[in-house]
Parts: C-alpha cells; structure tokens; sequence
C-alpha cells in the first residue's frame, strides 16, 4: 500500500506526500530499489518532469538514480534524450558515472541528448564525463555518426570542438564507414563542407568494400548528378588530392607512431647516459703511485685515448640529439608542419647512427687483439648492410624529389593506384548506364 502512494507521489510530482511516507517509513525508497519490477518512482518522476520530486528522491536515496529499467535505461538516459537540464544536473550530482552507461541499444544518455538535439544536457554530460562522448553505441557507431544519422550537424559541431583528434573523428561503425562516408551517401552537402574545412577528416579512409567518399559519389547514377552532386564533388577532390599527396603521408605516418618514437627516444637517451658514466672498460678503482690516474677516471681514456675521444663524441651526440627528439615531442608543436616533420627526422637519424657509432667503438675495444681479425669481418659485414640502408633512403628520397619536381612542372610519370580505382569506378558507371 505505501509502495502504491509513493508511485501514486512520484506520477503527481507531491513533494508533501513522498515526506509524508518518509516520516512514516523511513526506509520506503530504500526498498523501492528492489522491490521494482519495471520502472522506479524516479523513473516515473523523470518521465513526467518532476523536477522538485527528483531532487528530493536522490538526495533521500542517491541509489535509485542508478537503477535500470526494462530497456536497460536509467533515468538519466530518460532526462536526457527529453532535455530535462534540471533533473540531469541532479542526477548527475547523485550518479556521475551513469553517463557511461549503455542502454537495450548501446546508447549512453550523452548519445541520446546528441540524438535529440538537446545542447544544454549535452554540455553537461561533456563537463561531467568527457569519456562519454567517445563510447561506442551499437554496431561500432560513435555519437559523430548518430548525430549524422540524424541530422544533428550543429549538436556534432559542438562535440567537435571539445574532441576533433584523428582517432575519434575518423571512427569507423561496422560497416568500416566513417562519417564522411555516410554524408556522402546522403548528399549531406554542409556536413561534408563543414568536414572538409574543421576537421581533420581523413578524405581517403576506405569501407569495408574498399571504397572511399569519393568512390562512392563516382559510384550515382549519371541521371542524379545534379548541383548538390557537382557541389560535393568540388568540396572532396582537392582534399582528395592533397590527401594522397606523397609529400603528407610521413606526417600522418609520424602522427601515428608518435608514442612508439618517443618510447625509442627515451631508450637511447637511457643507453647513452648509461654509457657515459660507465664507458667501456670501465674506470679505475684507486689512484696510481705514479699519478697517471685517477680513481673514477675511465680506463679506455688512458688505454685508447684516440678511440675514447670518438666515443665520447658519437656518444653526446646520440644523448643530446635523443633528448632533442622527446622535446620535441612533448612542445606540443604541429605535426602537420613540414619543416618541423624534417626536423625530427634529421634527428632522429642522427641519434641512430650516432648510437650505432658508440656501439662499433666499445666493441673495438673490449675485444682482445686475437679476436681482431673475426671481428673486422662482423665490422664490415654491419658496415655493408648500414651503408645499404642508407643507400636505399637516398635513392628513394630522390626518386620521390624527381617525382615531386615534375608533378609540379605536370609531368605525371605514374598513376597513383586510388586515381587508378577511381577510374575503375567511373568505367563500371559508365557501363552500367550503356547496358
């Protein structure tokens, strides 16, 4: 009967009433969590827009905020999807983290708010729990791809400029479609311009069908190519073109591989400190009678004073440039910037070779003199195969320099393999339309 008159408070929004049980039985809303077979008197409460009744609830009860009805939804996912600002904050002070959980469909409250439209719930979701924006709904669909399902360009700009990292704005669902392939695919021409010009859209990302955006315009109907086609397809090529420009291809490439580089950097930073205070050989022990030297002074100074000076020097040089690279990658500094791409290259292949250096002095001499003759066969052998490397980097950065020099003079020698499928895609139109 008391359970009766709390749904009865909670339908009605009376604030008097639910006191009223609480006087009498103290622990009404505390049974209410298990005793529930469906919706909770919070559920009921959010879905009628009581917001004193809920404030009231989940400061008595904070528990009830994180109950689950039939559908797997909470009430938040219920104030969220309607707007109820109100009532999200309050339940949002009882239940942070309900912002991450999944409903029956695999949407959080934050991806219904997006769905909705609802831009103040949406903002504190976002304050709240910024993780939830990048939660994944059902079939692998992040918030940027229901928003576009659902024609929320403006809730997606927002979301954007929170999270506009190459990860999340290029997530793919099931299908291995990303956003642009699914604005494409429903002519959503400001979608795809506002893409092109905010973001950092990869415009060659391919479907599970191995397609791109581009492909899948080339692939309408000739006799639905109208302006909002030609549009489109303006805003996509020269993205295109830029996009498989050889020269960018490194610079996404040193996006991605950033962590691994700055894990390398460390190590050889690590290995040439190490080598420093600990050359090869050793240092001496105690102080000669004769003053030749000095305890903590390096063996191999006295020993190979030709070869220690190299040492030390290839040795500073791998420490100071190793330590050059982890600057450089924690400045903060643009990625997308050529020179600063260069840079880091140069760098980093100076630190490699400089290691390579100080490992080929300490070899040499901590090898006894008998064993010189086996080791100049290893020595030449490593030499061959460095020199080859290297030989093979120079003939490819000239290649791509003469490439490079007569694309920009419109000699095109090759064919890049996308123009190549985009050609095969326009051929498969055009004997299509024949047939």
């Amino acid at each position: 009967m008391a359970e009766k008159r709390l749904y009865d408070a909670a339908a009605t929004g009376n604030v008097k009433s639910l006191l009223d049980l609480l006087q009498e039985d103290p622990l009404i809303l505390y049974r209410a969590s298990f005793t529930c077979s469906n919706k909770s008197p919070l559920h009921v409460a959010t879905i009628l827009q009581h917001t004193a009744f809920v404030q009231e609830i989940v400061k008595r009860n904070p528990l009830l905020a994180e109950e689950l009805e039939s559908q797997k939804s909470s009430p938040l996912h219920i104030a969220s999807g309607k707007g109820f600002v109100e009532i999200v904050k309050a339940l949002l002070s009882a239940a942070p983290d309900m912002c991450l959980v999944r409903d029956c469909h695999g949407r959080n409250p934050l991806h219904l708010a997006a769905i909705n439209g609802q831009f103040e719930v949406l903002n504190e979701l976002i304050q709240k729990r910024p993780l939830a924006a990048r939660e994944k709904a059902d079939r692998e669909q992040t918030v940027l791809h229901l928003c576009l399902k659902h024609n929320q360009l403006q809730v997606m700009k927002i979301i954007m400029r929170v999270i506009n990292d190459y990860e999340f704005v290029n997530g793919k669902d099931d299908d291995g479609d990303s956003i642009l392939h699914l604005a494409v695919r429903d002519k959503q021409l400001e979608t795809i311009q506002y893409l092109m010009g905010s973001t950092v859209i990869d415009v060659n990302a391919k479907n599970a069908n191995g397609y791109t955006a581009l492909d899948i315009l080339e692939l309408t109907p000739r006799d639905l190519r109208d302006t909002n086609y030609l549009a489109i397809k303006h805003s996509l090529q020269p993205n295109a073109c830029n996009s498989m420009n050889p020269q960018t291809q490194p610079i996404k490439w040193l996006s991605k591989k950033r962590d691994a580089i700055m894990v390398v950097a460390v190590l050889i930073a690590t290995t040439a400190f190490q080598a420093g205070v600990t050359p090869p050989g050793g240092v001496w022990q105690d102080n000669a009678t004769d003053n030749s030297h000095k305890a903590g002074e390096a063996v191999m100074a006295h020993i190979h004073p030709k070869a220690y000076k190299s040492f030390i020097r290839a040795n500073t040089i791998a420490f100071v440039s190793s330590l050059s690279t982890i600057l450089l990658l924690i400045s903060g500094l643009p990625f997308r910037r050529r020179l600063f791409m260069w840079s880091l290259m140069v760098i980093m292949w100076l630190t490699v070779t400089s290691t390579a250096v100080t490992y080929a002095l300490s070899i040499v001499v901590v090898t006894p003199r008998k064993e010189w003759t086996s080791l100049s066969q290893v020595i030449e052998i490593g030499v061959i195969v460095w020199c080859s490397v290297m030989a093979i980097l120079l003939v490819g950065n000239t290649v791509r320099f003469i490439h490079r020099w007569l694309k920009n003079r419109d000699i095109n020698v090759w064919r890049p393999r996308r123009f190549s499928d985009l050609v095969e895609v326009h051929n498969r139109n055009v004997n299509q339309e024949a047939v």
